[in-house]
């Protein structure tokens, strides 16, 4: 029996120190993890952005990237109500310039890309919409982008261009909602970004417009006052302007700024 005691005694000390040491690693592994960057983006980043966070949990181990992806519009009235984040991607330079108004920004932010309209229709283009013009057919279900997000404030400047002016069953908040609205046969047709027509592939045909040259967007990215580790923040701003970060945005059909 004494034998026996003493050996559940030895037993127990070393599930004790076992049990010690399977904590201190994990305390070891939580200290090590590095800072977490919240990236308010438009909508139309949203692959681009996901490519590039791959890349910068690459350069910088241990660290990571989350985003909110939506409408500019709505993420600056996001931000101005209090949310916080590290960084803000902008798909046109007044939604940027509000939030540099309403003093959200650290710095001054960066030009990064550029993109333009065009207009997408289900395969095939079976309405046979030949230029903007053709939006305009009465009885033709189209989808655009609301007045306050940019691509909707760039369909407008380009409605003013033509002398066109279009009657949309919907105005959505953001570009992959219209998008999403012509893949999924509730609309005919809709105006969205170059890279949103790419990436949607064969699910839509793409229809070229002249005027959209006179209505390109300007994607702005800057670091917020509210970031909680602006160095982190900065290093993921550095990435997005670098040559690796504008060849990644190229594969994605923007262009520069």
């Amino acid at each position: 029996m004494w034998l026996m005691r003493k050996l559940m005694r030895a037993v127990a000390v070393v599930l004790l120190l076992g049990g010690v040491g399977v904590s201190s690693g994990c305390g070891s592994d939580h200290e090590k993890s590095g800072p977490v960057v919240n990236v308010y983006a438009a909508a139309s980043l949203k692959q681009v952005f996901t490519e590039l966070a791959d890349r910068y949990r690459k350069d910088n181990p241990g660290a990571d990237v989350q985003f909110n992806f939506a409408g500019s519009s709505s993420l600056v009235e996001q931000l101005t109500q209090g949310a916080k984040a590290d960084v803000f991607a902008s798909a046109d330079a007044n939604n940027m310039t509000k939030a540099a108004k309403a003093g959200l920004l650290a710095g001054t932010p960066v030009n990064f890309a550029s993109n333009t309209l065009v207009i997408v229709t289900r395969p095939g283009n079976p309405k046979q919409l030949n230029n903007f013009g053709d939006l305009a057919r009465p009885g033709l279900n189209v989808v655009v982008c609301a007045r306050q997000v940019p691509c909707g404030s760039a369909t407008r400047k380009v409605e003013k261009i033509a002398g066109v002016e279009l009657k949309p069953v919907s105005e959505e908040t953001s570009v992959t909602d219209v998008l999403n609205k012509v893949t999924s046969g509730q609309a005919d047709a809709g105006v969205v970004y170059q890279t949103d027509a790419r990436a949607a592939g064969d699910k839509v045909t793409k229809v070229d417009f002249p005027q959209a040259v006179s209505a390109v967007n300007i994607y702005p990215i800057g670091v917020l006052k509210s970031s909680a580790d602006a160095a982190a923040a900065q290093r993921f701003v550095d990435l997005v302007t670098s040559d690796a970060g504008r060849q990644t945005l190229a594969r994605f059909g923007f262009a520069k700024p």
